[in-house]
């Protein structure tokens, strides 16, 4: 299949990345799940993992990647580069029904941060 989404993973001018910080403070079979589950939506599709709920629209610009490990929920927050590119904003642990409107919120700002990282180019 031609159109499997690939996903990065957004860094700062800094280097800094908000997701790699989120998936080293997870335990280790949190964070290899969430892993996982990114890798199984690259090799199988977007429609594959929306089919399974891996993954779900947030709104306009924002997806979120869905995980979970027993009791344990992780999400991570991404938007659209170009075509089936993707970029990984950052992840949380959720503890409510709905994904807190703060974390969209924060998805926003790094992807407005990206725009316009890349509008200097």
């Amino acid at each position: 299949m031609k159109d499997e989404p690939k996903f990065e993973i957004y860094q700062d001018e800094n280097g800094h990345s908000e997701f790699l910080e989120f998936l080293d403070g997870l335990p280790t079979k949190d964070s290899d799940k969430l892993v996982a589950v990114i890798k199984n939506i690259e090799d199988l599709g977007l429609l594959t993992g929306i089919r399974k709920e891996w993954v779900k629209r947030l709104d306009k610009d924002i997806f979120e990647i869905r995980s979970k490990t027993s009791s344990n929920i992780q999400r991570a927050l991404y938007f659209q580069k170009v075509g089936s590119s993707y970029i990984i904003t950052h992840g949380f642990t959720k503890k409510t029904q709905k994904t807190p409107s703060g974390e969209i919120a924060k998805a926003h700002r790094i992807l407005d941060k990206w725009r316009e990282e890349n509008a200097k180019h």
